[in-house]
């Protein structure tokens, strides 16, 4: 991702707290799923919602990406029905050992983040996997 100024920082911070939100993802969940700095506190997620941007970290916006990445996937697979991305979320899957895929990410971390973004998006899945023919 780009550099961002602060406002776009915010914004984007509000946003990707408010998926978390809408997929169930507590405090202490949203905070490991982001991968914040040791010691961060769940009560700096209510700053997160308000006026606080997360951290600049290449850890951080990686995460971030990836989880926008599976929501614009939900969003795609259940175009007509904006509360199924919020259900398939939450609902056990074989394909991540009978876990939910928010399990899978929490439990698993980075792992399981992009588990989750592959077995959605066949697109992100072909380009990881190299078939596009670039080097990686």
């Amino acid at each position: 991702m780009q550099k961002m100024n602060l406002e776009d920082r915010i914004a984007l911070t509000r946003a990707v707290v408010g998926l978390l939100d809408s997929w169930g993802v507590g405090a202490a969940g949203q905070i490991a799923l982001l991968a914040l700095p040791a010691g961060t506190r769940p009560g700096a997620v209510r700053q997160f919602r308000q006026n606080t941007a997360f951290p600049e970290s290449e850890q951080v916006m990686e995460r971030i990406e990836h989880l926008i990445g599976i929501a614009d996937a939900l969003r795609t697979s259940y175009p007509r029905n904006a509360h199924m991305g919020n259900i398939w979320m939450n609902r056990t899957n074989h394909r991540f050992d009978d876990r939910t895929p928010l399990a899978a990410m929490l439990e698993d971390g980075l792992g399981g983040i992009i588990a989750v973004r592959t077995h959605l998006d066949c697109a992100y899945d072909w380009y990881i996997s190299g078939s596009d023919g670039a080097s990686r």
